[in-house]
């Protein structure tokens, strides 16, 4: 049965804690901005009418908020220290001789409630940002950060080894993953083969050496350097194939429309391009093309800058002055290829700058390349330049201020989790710049 929490009473000796807070500590601001009681019909539905009564769900979330917002370690210890803190009793609408919770309820409280409620206290951080004026919307910045699991090296097993197969543990193991994949399908490994038994969710992400790693994706708005939409992946997802998602999800919690992306050279696909030119926007991100332009470059071989290609004859001319023609059409990669005959490039003088290649140079070229040629000479432009710049350092605040909240590391296993730690932390964030628009609380009005 889910309880339902009283008003907070004055204590012995007409001792009320209250009176103890002072007025503009971040509790009492915190209290101020956020309704705690929307848990109430957010988790109604995992609770019967009979039964033990349980710890009230907006002291559940309270308690949550207060072991990322104080960076405590566990949970146990949130609650050890809990009786000795009058701030976070007061924060909770405990008095000094309430009962402390056991550290289970909040373990208990995550499996149940799943990753919704701490979504939407997240997304209603959001709408009040906007409310306040924090919020423009129409240019954002995306990026990600990897977050090392919480798990050890040790835990990760082949699952084509035969001899883990024959553990009796590897049918559990197998069980736990089908009910993670059923949870996560969106997220797809690249490397499904080497599995943590610690942590499934978890993905094998070599940065120098190999580590067990989630990624976080955010959007950050300019204006006051509001978070605006955020999620979890698996460490080895691609974070370029996140960004429409992200824009969709910015959108729906803000209510604007964005005109600007810009990200970084991950994002910059031939699928994010085109997908913003569908959607009417703008996409302030490196080409990604440059970056195999500049490695061709360094081989000492022509760029496909170097071949023009003719409308009127849908062909292709190259630095030699021969014609490629559409030899070849991809379907699934929506592409073209364009190639003059072997002979021809076996006979070329050029060749040793143009192609390694024994059956000569071929070009691909796009079925909506002009659309996407507008795209990236938009990506060049200085206002674009510009905002690349910008969002190197906007972005990198960001995540550097999540540290303070131990964001790095994951407090729990498991995708899901990972989720309720970044909706916490970007809430926390968040109410961060909500409190920096707060009127001073006069002591005598607090009291």
């Amino acid at each position: 049965m889910m309880g339902v929490q009283q008003q907070q009473s004055s204590l012995f000796y007409n001792l009320n804690l209250d009176t103890r807070i002072r007025a503009d500590h971040p509790l009492r601001k915190i209290s101020q901005l956020i309704d705690f009681d929307f848990v109430y019909d957010e988790v109604k539905r995992f609770y019967g009418r009979n039964g033990n009564e349980s710890v009230p769900p907006p002291v559940v979330i309270k308690l949550m908020l207060l072991l990322v917002f104080y960076n405590v370690r566990s949970e146990r210890e949130l609650m050890d220290t809990l009786p000795e803190r009058l701030d976070w009793l007061w924060f909770l609408g405990y008095d000094l001789d309430s009962s402390i919770p056991n550290h289970s309820v909040l373990s208990k409280a995550r499996k149940r409630w799943g990753m919704e409620v701490f979504s939407k206290l997240f997304q209603r951080t959001v709408a009040q940002c906007v409310t306040s004026g924090l919020v423009d919307g129409s240019k954002i910045f995306m990026d990600s950060s990897l977050v090392k699991a919480n798990a050890s090296n040790n835990s990760v097993i082949d699952m084509e080894d035969l001899t883990n197969q024959l553990r009796e543990d590897y049918k559990k193991l197998e069980a736990r993953l089908e009910e993670r994949n059923d949870s996560s399908r969106q997220y797809v490994k690249k490397n499904s083969r080497y599995v943590s038994t610690t942590d499934p969710d978890a993905a094998i992400v070599n940065r120098g050496t190999s580590k067990l790693l989630f990624q976080v994706h955010r959007v950050v708005d300019e204006k006051a350097e509001v978070i605006t939409a955020t999620e979890a992946t698996p460490g080895d997802v691609n974070e370029g194939h996140r960004m429409m998602p992200l824009v969709e999800q910015h959108q729906k919690n803000t209510g604007t429309a964005v005109s600007t992306v810009v990200a970084d050279t991950k994002y910059g696909t031939i699928e994010n391009f085109l997908a913003c030119h569908d959607s009417g926007i703008e996409a302030h991100v490196p080409d990604l093309q440059r970056v195999s332009y500049k490695r061709v470059a360094q081989r000492g071989l022509f760029t496909e800058e170097g071949f023009q290609y003719n409308g009127d004859t849908d062909s292709y001319t190259c630095p030699a002055g021969h014609q490629l023609k559409r030899m070849k059409l991809h379907l699934k990669r929506s592409s073209i290829d364009y190639k003059a005959p072997s002979k021809v490039c076996a006979a070329c003088k050029l060749k040793p700058q143009c192609t390694e290649g024994k059956s000569g140079r071929s070009i691909k070229r796009h079925l909506r390349q002009a659309e996407l040629d507008v795209m990236r000479e938009k990506s060049r432009s200085d206002e674009s330049k510009k905002d690349i710049k910008t969002r190197q350092h906007l972005m990198e605040r960001s995540f550097a201020y999540a540290t303070r909240f131990n964001f790095d590391r994951a407090r729990w296993r498991g995708l899901i989790k990972m989720h309720i730690q970044e909706y916490l932390t970007c809430a926390i964030q968040n109410i961060k710049k909500l409190m920096k628009t707060m009127e001073p609380l006069d002591q005598s009005v607090a009291n």
